[in-house]
């Protein structure tokens, strides 16, 4: 099994060293090692690129599907083997699409805007551990940075808001940084119960702090606090990224479709990427912080790792097929009259039993 489970990692290890025999002996030991450095970066990064595209377009399918299940009909079933080939078919169909700017729209932030909101989609999975050694940056501050990184793709739905030159545009942007302010803060006084129960803000370190005992030394079952802040946690996940019923953002029925009402063809594409990008992302999270990572009996880790990230990612698609969408006040009073509070508390018990712990020696 543990063959399996490092199989990835002795890939990666037999590249390099294949790289380094290559180039021995043809430059300097510095040289050589700053160019097999870049090589295996750049490789680094494809791989995850390749890997998330691939695991969005499952999700896009699945997502499908499941929706249609709860509404009683088929869902993709004409492209391909039960539809599986639907997502491939829309993204070419989004990249012969027209690109429409509207003429008075400020053409630089219009265009720019959905680079700035994928951008850190994707510059967020470098600290994500996918498994034991699967990680493409081990830092010691990587809770840390994904929460920096993750607040910047905001700035790019407020750009297309306020380039596109239209009012409803400008108000889904408005309410889509509304949203993110309100709901980061007891997101992050939720990861701040975890980071003191494990003592570290590294990724890495918090999964191997939930190890052995099959699965009950997890952070989900540190009864009390550890259930709460699971619940606080996902719940201003979705809120962040614009998962029903908090997809106040793009609501239809108020101001058409939000910030991207004047995007289309593969422009618009790169929002709904993105998007998708960072419901995965989050998810990823949750099962790392809460779920042990990649822990798990039998299986590779990886593949532990998956299964917990679709399983909070099934979660997520049940509630927005089953709860209606808030309304701009009743979003902000639950932030802040509800969840803050709740957060607040639910690290103050933490920090006492912690004291208490700590007191009596265990």
């Amino acid at each position: 099994m543990d063959i399996i489970n490092d199989v990835f990692v002795n890939i990666y290890k037999w590249i390099n060293d294949l790289l380094h025999g290559w180039f021995k002996g043809a430059m300097p030991t510095d040289t050589e090692n700053f160019l097999v450095s870049v090589i295996m970066g750049l490789l680094t990064v494809t791989v995850v690129l390749l890997f998330l595209v691939l695991m969005v377009l499952i999700l896009i399918w699945l997502e499908r599907k499941v929706a249609a299940r709860v509404q009683d009909r088929v869902g993709p079933n004409r492209v391909g083997p039960y539809g599986l080939l639907q997502p491939i078919a829309d993204t070419i169909k989004m990249l012969i699409k027209e690109d429409i700017v509207p003429t008075n729209a400020d053409k630089l932030v219009h265009t720019l805007a959905p680079l700035v909101a994928m951008a850190p989609a994707v510059l967020a999975y470098a600290v994500v551990p996918f498994g034991k050694g699967m990680v493409p940056a081990d830092i010691n501050i990587g809770i840390l940075y994904i929460i920096a990184v993750g607040s910047i793709g905001t700035i790019g739905f407020f750009m297309a808001g306020y380039g596109s030159n239209n009012k409803y545009a400008l108000l889904g942007g408005m309410r889509a940084i509304a949203q993110v302010v309100s709901y980061e803060i007891p997101q992050v006084l939720t990861v701040v119960s975890i980071i003191l129960l494990t003592g570290s803000l590294s990724l890495v370190k918090i999964v191997e702090a939930q190890g052995g005992w099959m699965g009950l030394q997890w952070f989900l079952f540190a009864i009390p606090v550890g259930p709460i802040a699971f619940v606080i946690f996902f719940i201003c996940a979705l809120a962040e990224v614009n998962r029903s019923p908090f997809d106040l953002t793009e609501a239809e029925s108020e101001i058409v479709a939000g910030y991207f009402t004047e995007y289309s063809g593969m422009k618009w594409g790169l929002f709904y990427l993105a998007e998708y990008f960072n419901f995965f992302l989050v998810c990823a999270i949750g099962a790392t912080l809460f779920l042990g990572g990649w822990q798990g009996p039998l299986l590779p880790g990886w593949l532990w790792m998956v299964i917990k990230i679709y399983a909070l990612i099934l979660i997520g698609m049940w509630i927005r097929m089953t709860l209606p969408r808030f309304r701009v006040d009743q979003l902000m009073k639950f932030a802040w009259k509800v969840l803050v509070p709740l957060a607040l508390v639910n690290l103050l018990i933490t920090s006492v039993l912690l004291g208490v712990y700590n007191a009596l020696g265990f």
